[in-house]
């Protein structure tokens, strides 16, 4: 029997879920708290206000300055990031064990009582401004969330995650310590406590910490149907100043929980991952020698997520190289996988998730997965098995319902006027 990594799982009295794991490589503890304050809480009308959370969260609390705070991390030799998904906002660090009480009671201090001081408002809204500016004369960016606006239309998933200028130029205090209270609660928090420390004291000092806090019940994700598009949708962004043209080019697929997941995850693998990027960079980029980067990616997540291709191609090559990517897909629909694709992809997914585990930032990000799309915790354990059990016919029905390139969305952003079709 396969021992695998047997993490523990906790939950408070307030709802706060802890999920804590002993290592002994370093006399550290990784700490990763995600509240399920993701941009698909984001209003029609305030695109950004999550992502904008993310950035002011962490610059003042009720008792502590940004400065203060800085100065008592800084202190411990702690570090704390910062980030937001379409699901998630997080806050991850590393500390000395002897340190952890500390830290953690700094971390719920940021967590739960954020004061959003006016002055750190403002002058993190110059500096989302500029990364809004930044990701608009970039053609990578352009296209996939061009891409993510035409394949998703309102649904939350089409929105882009920084806002807009004139959005972010509209967020104030207030609507920051609104999107706080509702979102930002106990039973919306997991927090994986990673490294040299008992799971039963780990758990005690998070309760410290957290234990008293107080608030509303999480708010459940919803949001209209994923319909598929149907046709093809195809949009140029001419972007005549730079080098490269870069292409996105996509479908909506599935939602994490499908029963056909696996089967997708490998059919992916095999199009655009494994190897020196699957079938589509041995064609593309290996033989053909028309592309700097292409790839495949697929994010099933709490809704039908997005299966991606991405490539940067010289502008003389744009029409050739959609060309090939929808020559790629229609034979993995026409023919499916060979038998030597899918049992090396087998291997290498297998293989790719011991790798995963060989630090506490990996080990607590594992965890937080695990937690978000109720996966179990032997996971580990189980997941060999779920991909071994896939079979050729599987993943050519995953083939054959996920892609076609007579439906795809097609976005290209750089020096290109077209036309594509």
């Amino acid at each position: 029997m396969i021992a695998g990594l047997a993490p523990t799982r906790e939950v408070l009295a307030n709802g706060v879920t802890v999920l804590t794991k002993r290592t002994s490589t370093t006399p550290a503890v990784t700490l990763i708290a995600h509240l399920r304050a993701g941009s698909v809480h984001d209003t029609a009308e305030l695109p950004g206000l999550a992502h904008f959370v993310s950035k002011t969260i962490d610059r003042g609390t009720e008792r502590y300055s940004a400065d203060e705070l800085a100065e008592q991390l800084d202190n411990r030799g702690v570090t704390l990031a910062t980030a937001v998904t379409r699901h998630a906002l997080s806050l991850a660090c590393t500390c000395l064990v002897e340190d952890l009480d500390d830290v953690l009671g700094l971390l719920a201090e940021i967590a739960t009582r954020p004061s959003f001081p006016v002055a750190e408002v403002d002058r993190r809204r110059g500096e989302i401004v500029t990364l809004i500016r930044q990701d608009e004369d970039n053609p990578a960016v352009v296209a996939v969330e061009t891409l993510m606006s035409v394949v998703y239309g309102g649904h939350p998933y089409g929105s882009r995650s920084k806002g807009t200028v004139a959005s972010v130029e509209r967020i104030d205090r207030q609507a920051l310590q609104r999107f706080h209270a509702a979102y930002c609660v106990p039973k919306g928090l997991s927090l994986a406590v990673v490294g040299d420390i008992d799971p039963a004291r780990a758990v005690d000092a998070v309760r410290s910490s957290f234990g008293d806090w107080k608030g509303a019940d999480a708010v459940e994700v919803t949001g209209p149907p994923v319909a598929p598009l149907t046709g093809r949708h195809c949009r140029v962004i001419p972007m005549m100043n730079k080098a490269q043209t870069d292409i996105a080019y996509g479908f909506a697929t599935i939602a994490r929980d499908d029963a056909s997941y696996y089967a997708y995850s490998l059919m992916n693998n095999i199009l655009g991952q494994y190897s020196l990027g699957g079938r589509l960079g041995d064609s593309i980029r290996e033989q053909q020698g028309m592309a700097y980067y292409v790839f495949s990616s697929l994010d099933a997540n709490l809704m039908p997520g997005p299966l991606v291709i991405r490539a940067g191609v010289s502008p003389a090559n744009v029409t050739k190289a959609v060309a090939s990517i929808d020559t790629e897909l229609q034979k993995l629909v026409d023919s499916g996988p060979t038998e030597q694709e899918l049992q090396e992809s087998k291997q290498y997914l297998i293989g790719s998730m011991p790798r995963t585990l060989e630090t506490n930032m990996g080990i607590a990000s594992y965890l937080q997965a695990v937690e978000f799309f109720r996966l179990g915790l032997d996971y580990d354990v189980r997941m060999p098995d779920l991909l071994r059990a896939v079979t050729p016919a599987h993943v050519h029905d995953a083939a054959r319902r996920a892609i076609d390139p007579a439906n795809a969305t097609v976005v290209v952003a750089g020096p290109f006027e077209g036309p594509l079709s």
